[in-house]
């Protein structure tokens, strides 16, 4: 198969993975931690409104928060599960919802790693290497062994909940991430050492959910393209080195600002989105997030070479974005702060009305 070539193509285009899967257009709900789940991770009642919503509004792609493959791995209160046979009949649910809107569903598989708080689990967080900063303990080889299995046994929970696929959480400075970062993975074993070293549970992972689901099955990475020890060269690489294995279909680089230049000198010369737009790639299918709060936003990354946008801020304040896009281009989101009432009439439950006013600004 040759370099992918893209042209004249817009928001509201179909897009085939390639596992199979489509999507109606190439609009996405980012992975939004929203806290409104069940204390046990089993699915409430309001994130399933939350999320159908956004199916209804007409994305083609919608992903769950970052939901955890382990209860030592919760990162936040009221985190989504998606480690046990009692989570089950919720997750069945929220894939039926979301399939009679006509969206791809995926589930965001996540490990909080470094930062799932002591508070919250009962026991120390761990890492790859120990970190006295957050008291993280180093995973033994054991301990790698079982993060790796937990997170190919949570895709096929999802997958027997009836989801279109999952993604797997290796950014903002989580489990997986923490393995990608020369910073924070000091191993002296297969796991570390070298960059492919860092790279191998997460290889082993796919390669795990491959065997595991079939080769019909979405699979996602979401990958940070700087920050939390990370170096950019490396990801860079990883970014191609995923795309080279020819079995993953959406490559989401997480920038929090698409437009903004690398912090890393290096690479200064052209801005976060560009240099991943740029790179040659033959298989998966290209997604980002950060700061697309417009049609025009949405219509720059397209027509940079991105496959599909995804949306967070906008996905919160207008559930029919799409909609909305499909009646006029130039379409921007609400302007900050919003009312409280706003977000609830965009299906924010009070817990996620709560979480949103943690962000300066975003609710009066």
């Amino acid at each position: 198969m040759g370099t992918i070539e893209r042209s004249g193509l817009g928001a509201l285009d179909p897009l085939c993975l390639p596992s199979g899967a489509r999507l109606s257009n190439r609009l996405g709900v980012a992975p939004l931690t929203n806290q409104q789940s069940n204390a046990d991770g089993t699915l409430s009642d309001e994130e399933l409104r939350w999320l159908t919503m956004r199916g209804q509004g007409g994305f083609g792609l919608t992903m769950t928060c970052a939901a955890h493959v382990l209860a030592a791995g919760q990162g936040f209160p009221g985190q989504l599960g998606v480690w046990g046979a009692h989570q089950h009949d919720g997750l069945a649910r929220m894939a039926d919802g979301l399939r009679a809107t006509g969206t791809l569903s995926m589930v965001q598989l996540h490990h909080a790693g470094l930062r799932a708080p002591a508070a919250l689990t009962g026991r120390a967080p761990v890492g790859p290497s120990v970190d006295a900063e957050t008291g993280a303990e180093a995973l033994s080889l054991d301990g790698v062994y079982a993060v790796r299995d937990a997170f190919i046994a949570a895709s096929a929970r999802a997958q027997r909940a009836g989801f279109d696929g999952v993604e797997l959480h290796a950014a903002h400075g989580y489990l997986l991430c923490s393995f990608l970062s020369p910073k924070e993975n000091r191993r002296e074993d297969a796991y570390g050492g070298t960059a492919r070293g860092r790279w191998r549970l997460l290889f082993e992972i796919l390669d795990g959910v491959r065997a595991v689901c079939g080769s019909a099955f979405a699979v996602a990475v979401r990958l940070s393209p700087e920050r939390f020890g990370l170096d950019m060269a490396e990801q860079l690489a990883l970014f191609q080195a995923l795309d080279a294995r020819g079995d993953v279909d959406l490559l989401d680089v997480s920038m929090w600002d698409v437009f903004k230049h690398p912090e890393d000198p290096d690479f200064a010369t052209k801005d976060l989105l560009t240099w991943y737009a740029e790179r040659p790639r033959r298989h998966a299918r290209l997604a980002v997030a950060g700061k697309l709060y417009a049609g025009a936003d949405v219509a720059r990354v397209l027509d940079a070479g991105v496959d599909v946008a995804l949306l967070g801020r906008a996905a919160i304040l207008h559930h029919d974005f799409p909609r909305q896009l499909a009646a006029d281009p130039a379409f921007v989101t609400r302007s900050l702060p919003v009312s409280a009432s706003t977000l609830a009439d965009e299906g924010l439950s009070p817990a996620f009305v709560a979480y949103m006013r943690r962000w300066k600004g975003f609710v009066v």
